[in-house]
């Protein structure tokens, strides 16, 4: 219920009413500095300030005479006062608004986005733990490599959340900014003091030079942020994905009572959260184009940035907002399978072992070229047996691999039996996970 009620609260920073809302904001934030500096009068300036409205409705049917959707706005609030409406909107420019208002969305956005991956690297940290000594295979293109852990993995994502949580942070301060300085980013109409005074009440920095517009490179560096940030997310749902594939089954999305996985095989288990939250991530990288293609606009502004605008920035949010939640909960339920772990570690018969052995045969004087030969010669072996069907460990319990170098004349005279076996040893592959997980949760 909680992360419902998360997503329902980004979605309302991005209705219609949200957007006149900060409109209106910002527009008594204008005359409350001009109070200040001491053009409006006290009785006007408080008259704006508590009874200044607007009605939805009414700015529709004037937008449609109008086809200018702020001065629509600021003639539907001047219904809602006297004589004083003649200070509202007083010396500004439609962007002024607009802008400055765009600045409080995209802030109180990115501060919710921001507690999202705070909380993801919450549950991720706590799964870590959980598993920081729970063995698994680690893959190179798709192939068993050598033995890690369940928690390394984690470790790996939670260090990637930091970064993006500098990142979005670096962008929160990058867009918390306003301008109010007019048609042409001069000044003419208004005091520069205007704009120092309006964006302190509104909890904002200053642009320190701008055009008529707020400059979208500091836009483009949310939307850059938010694709980055999508991407990491989609990681770790492919990463489930494969983890849950049938000849794999080390981790499975959680499956609740009286849940269905195909109207066709009953039997099925699909991994759908992770699956949609790739496709997802597809959507906020795409935003990022338009985003970063609104910089170069014609001279001091055009608009060909704000239909872009109204798709990316509502879409954007809610959609990494959706999927922030959404991995959150697969993995604080993530069925985690360590016997299957163990079961696929030793699938090769002892070749993740290759390597260990590999440095043992330098320290006694063989060449790296022979020793990779030693080894490799008998880790196709086992390829080989595997591929024909044989068992990668026999009754004994002992792996295909450690037999055939057992039975290596050349390896055993050069580094003996006992250095041999003692390569097959899980614990070397986990002596400084302690240490890791140091480095990255502090």
């Amino acid at each position: 219920m909680i992360k419902r009620y998360a997503r329902k609260i980004m979605s309302d920073k991005w209705t219609m009413t949200a957007k006149y809302q900060a409109w209106l904001d910002v527009e008594k934030a204008v005359v409350f500095a001009w109070n200040k500096i001491g053009l409006i009068p006290d009785e006007d300036c408080k008259k704006i300030l508590k009874k200044a409205s607007f009605d939805i409705k009414q700015i529709d049917e004037i937008e449609k005479q109008t086809k200018h959707d702020l001065i629509a706005f600021t003639t539907s609030v001047a219904t809602s006062l006297g004589d004083e409406s003649r200070w509202f909107h007083y010396g500004m420019t439609s962007s002024d608004t607009i802008d400055t208002a765009v600045a409080l969305q995209l802030k109180s956005s990115l501060e919710l986005i921001i507690v999202d991956v705070e909380d993801m690297m919450r549950i991720i940290k706590n799964r870590a733990v959980e598993h920081k000594m729970t063995l698994m295979v680690g893959r190179s293109h798709g192939i068993h490599g050598e033995p890690i852990t369940f928690g390394l993995v984690l470790a790996v994502w939670y260090d990637e959340l930091k970064r993006h949580k500098k990142n979005l942070q670096h962008s929160l301060k990058t867009i918390s900014v306003g301008k109010i300085s007019g048609a042409m980013g001069n000044f003419a109409h208004s005091p520069i003091e205007l704009e120092q005074i309006t964006c302190e009440n509104l909890g904002l920095d200053i642009a320190l030079a701008s055009s008529q517009i707020i400059q979208r490179d500091r836009y483009a560096s949310v939307a850059t942020s938010l694709a980055l940030l999508a991407s990491s997310i989609e990681k770790f749902a492919v990463q489930v994905r494969h983890w849950q594939r049938t000849e794999v089954y080390e981790c499975e999305e959680y499956f609740s009572d009286g849940q269905k996985g195909s109207s066709a095989m009953p039997h099925k288990r699909n991994p759908i959260l992770t699956e949609n939250i790739t496709g997802l991530a597809r959507i906020v990288r795409a935003y990022a184009v338009p985003a970063m293609e609104n910089v170069a606009l014609w001279h001091e502004r055009d608009i060909s940035h704000s239909s872009t605008e109204r798709f990316w920035m509502p879409d954007s949010f809610i959609t990494c907002d959706f999927m922030l939640c959404r991995m959150t909960d697969v993995i604080k339920n993530l069925t985690v399978m360590p016997q299957n772990m163990k079961k696929n570690l030793n699938l090769t018969g002892g070749l993740v072992f290759s390597q260990r052995v590999l440095l043992e045969l330098p320290k006694v004087g063989i060449s790296r070229e022979l020793a990779y030969k030693i080894v490799q010669r008998n880790a196709m072996k086992v390829w080989k047996q595997i591929q024909d069907g044989k068992s990668p460990i026999d009754k004994d319990g002992n792996s295909l691999y450690l037999q055939h170098l057992l039975d290596d004349k050349e390896l055993v005279d050069a580094i003996g039996e006992d250095k041999i076996k003692s390569c097959f040893d899980y614990e070397y592959y986990t002596k400084n996970i302690d240490n890791i997980f140091n480095r990255v949760f502090i």
